[in-house]
């Protein structure tokens, strides 16, 4: 009798914000899961739970340099996410998002495994298009403060298409829209986390702009989800998917159609914090900001049979918790 052996899955970028939930899950799976990471945005509080469990393992990488290793599957969502982040260094932004994803591709192409990469809602830039469909091509500035990352990403879709077609790689993307939840950084400059640790801190709950400008935003776990779904997909039916919508690689947004002004959410925050004193204050808008920002969520519908199941308001209380709980004095 044959005995099925565990999938062995490399996760790059496993120690931030949404690589700890998908090594939880893929563990909870019975995964033997590889959690690559430098650390830049991730943390090891992040994974802290996992190192006891001896099918994890935790190595120290940047992901612009080659990786070894056979694996069945590969998750590539090392890149740092939040504005703060990535324009901190914008060039090894850009060298994470290309050099980071040839080096997951080779990976893949020699070793035979799966690849799913994490794209972003950011390669839409200001969109023109609303609500934003998987085969619209974007409205971005190639040299603003934001380039980096969102040029980046663009291009490491453009790696994926080509490897898929000149090496015939089995690789798909999801693009992420606004994701929050615990395992976030405190610091990382997104709106849901600077809202939450500002009035947790009884400080001003600054809005850039009017607050006029809208957000859809997606709790972490319907995110790892999708994911999960998503890799699960033979290729047979992922490339009958793309012939049936055009598309010259597997992509679907991955986000919560529910649309929201950032003001709702600064009233949403503090409703959830009544005995906060914060109250809210307007700044100058940051270059390049789209001012609207929601996901067409028709083909993973068809695709996976998904779509977000966790409200606003409910994953917006275990965030604040956590952040209350793990960083508030």
């Amino acid at each position: 009798m044959s005995v099925r052996l565990p999938k062995k899955i490399l996760v790059t970028g496993g120690a931030g914000f949404l690589g700890s939930h998908l090594c939880r899950r893929l563990l909870a799976e019975g995964a033997e899961v590889t959690c690559l990471d430098n650390l830049f945005t991730g943390s090891k509080r992040n994974i802290g739970a996992l190192t006891a469990n001896p099918a994890f393992t935790f190595v120290l990488h940047d992901v612009t340099q080659p990786y070894r290793g056979q694996f069945d599957e590969i998750y590539n969502l090392a890149c740092p996410a939040s504005p703060i982040h990535y324009q901190k260094n914008p060039v090894e932004t850009v060298k994470t998002s290309v050099l980071g994803m040839i080096n997951m591709l080779d990976l893949a192409r020699d070793t035979g495994a799966r690849l799913l990469h994490t794209s972003t809602s950011e390669i839409y830039g200001d969109p023109l298009v609303h609500p934003q469909v998987e085969s619209y091509w974007g409205n971005v500035n190639t040299i603003g403060i934001r380039s980096c990352y969102d040029e980046g990403k663009r291009v490491a879709e453009t790696l994926a298409a080509d490897y898929r077609r000149a090496y015939g790689v089995d690789v798909r993307l999801v693009r992420i829209f606004n994701t929050y939840g615990p395992n976030m950084h405190p610091q990382d400059g997104r709106v849901i986390s600077n809202f939450a640790m500002q009035a947790l801190a009884n400080a001003p709950i600054t809005i850039y702009g009017d607050g006029s400008q809208t957000r859809s935003f997606q709790y972490c776990d319907d995110l790892i989800e999708a994911m999960v779904r998503l890799m699960a997909k033979p290729k047979a039916e992922l490339d009958a998917f793309c012939e049936r919508h055009g598309l010259g690689t597997p992509v679907v947004n991955t986000g919560n159609p529910g649309e929201y002004t950032i003001r709702e959410l600064a009233e949403k925050t503090l409703a959830l914090l009544p005995d906060s004193t914060s109250r809210i204050v307007y700044a100058p808008l940051p270059g390049d900001d789209p001012k609207r920002r929601k996901p067409d969520i028709t083909l993973a519908k068809e695709l996976l049979g998904w779509e977000p199941q966790v409200p606003l308001d409910e994953g917006l209380a275990k965030t604040i918790d956590y952040f209350r709980t793990t960083f508030s004095k």
